[in-house]
């Protein structure tokens, strides 16, 4: 069974070789991943993956009509790779997949659900836990506090990312979901905990009902934040999608929940930290991951003597971690995104 991850990067050399470890511990098979603009090494690390196999790395410059993330999967839709694959998950390096079942492989997950042709992981928000500087070291075992498994708001808590059977059914790929349902299609959606969602799922929404656990096989852990550090460089950076905000504060408040531990990842630890650490140790790899670490260290050192980024440090420091809302404050809010909603479709991001 093939499973391709298609990804869209820039400057995530620091955090690439966990994710490919993980990701390829829990039986994704082969990556498709387009750069940008890279200064850090990461299009280097992944000229060298492609060529170890396994991976195929796409150079995807500008300039473009809507950002870096559309351009590159309209060129993905047309790659072989995408036709060769029987599933495809688009997500990003901050995103890590976390099956609960079996032995926390893609199969047991596509066993569990032998009907399913798409199935929505949904994220779990992993807060910044107050760590502030950034460090060298996995990115799974840094950050472990998390938002609770059930929130009416904010809605972003209960959006997700689709794992596609590869039938045809839709005609493009999207960040979070497929697009363009053909006719006559009637594909089977389901969430993370295996129930079966409605039709209205077939062309539209980006999250589960989040008054729902949808989580119970699997969930997309979301470590949107990292280090302060770090967040600084991401807000420098920017969105891969020009059709959505910028990162900030509100960002940052939105997402920054640590009311609970959560480990259940760390089943797969062993074989991720072997596969890791077989990568870490090539001759060109090693050298290039070093190099990576290296550029984000004096680019947190650069930005902090700027005064923007220093302002958003300094708010950084000063924020505690998010309060979850109380039922009834949650349910109030919920009420009135529908009501503001209702006669708009979602968005398809």
């Amino acid at each position: 069974m093939k499973i391709l991850g298609i990804s869209c990067m820039k400057n995530e050399g620091a955090f690439l070789l966990e994710w490919i470890a993980h990701h390829r511990a829990i039986g994704m098979s082969d990556f498709l991943i387009y750069s940008n603009d890279c200064e850090d090494g990461t299009d280097l690390m992944l000229d060298r993956l492609a060529a170890m196999g396994g991976l195929h790395h796409e150079c995807n410059p500008g300039p473009w009509k809507r950002g870096p993330q559309w351009e590159a999967l309209l060129r993905a839709d047309k790659h072989p790779a995408q036709a060769r694959a029987d599933w495809t998950l688009v997500f990003d390096v901050d995103e890590f997949v976390n099956i609960h079942i079996g032995t926390g492989k893609f199969g047991d997950l596509i066993t569990a659900l032998p009907g399913a042709d798409a199935i929505a992981l949904t994220w779990r928000f992993f807060g910044n836990d107050g760590v502030v500087e950034f460090a060298d070291l996995p990115v799974t075992e840094q950050f472990r506090r998390a938002a609770p498994t059930q929130m009416l708001w904010p809605w972003r808590a209960s959006i997700f990312k689709t794992l596609l059977r590869n039938r045809g059914q839709y005609r493009k790929l999207g960040v979070h979901r497929p697009r363009g349902l053909k006719d006559g299609a009637t594909p089977r959606w389901h969430d993370g905990s295996g129930t079966v969602l409605p039709p209205l799922y077939h062309k539209n929404r980006l999250f589960t009902p989040p008054d729902r656990e949808c989580r119970r096989l699997v969930q997309l852990n979301h470590y949107a934040l990292g280090s302060m550090e770090n967040y600084v460089v991401k807000c420098d950076r920017g969105r891969a999608n020009r059709d959505v905000g910028g990162f900030d504060l509100s960002y940052w408040v939105e997402r920054n929940f640590c009311s609970e531990t959560d480990v259940s990842i760390e089943r797969t630890r062993l074989r991720r930290e072997e596969i890791r650490q077989e990568l870490l140790g090539d001759p060109v790899l090693g050298p290039l991951h070093a190099q990576a670490v290296a550029w984000r260290r004096a680019r947190i050192d650069a930005l902090l003597l700027e005064e923007a980024p220093r302002a958003m440090f300094g708010r950084l420091l000063l924020t505690p971690p998010t309060r979850p809302l109380s039922e009834s404050d949650a349910r109030r809010m919920l009420r009135l995104g529908q009501l503001a909603h209702r006669t708009q479709p979602d968005d398809e991001l």
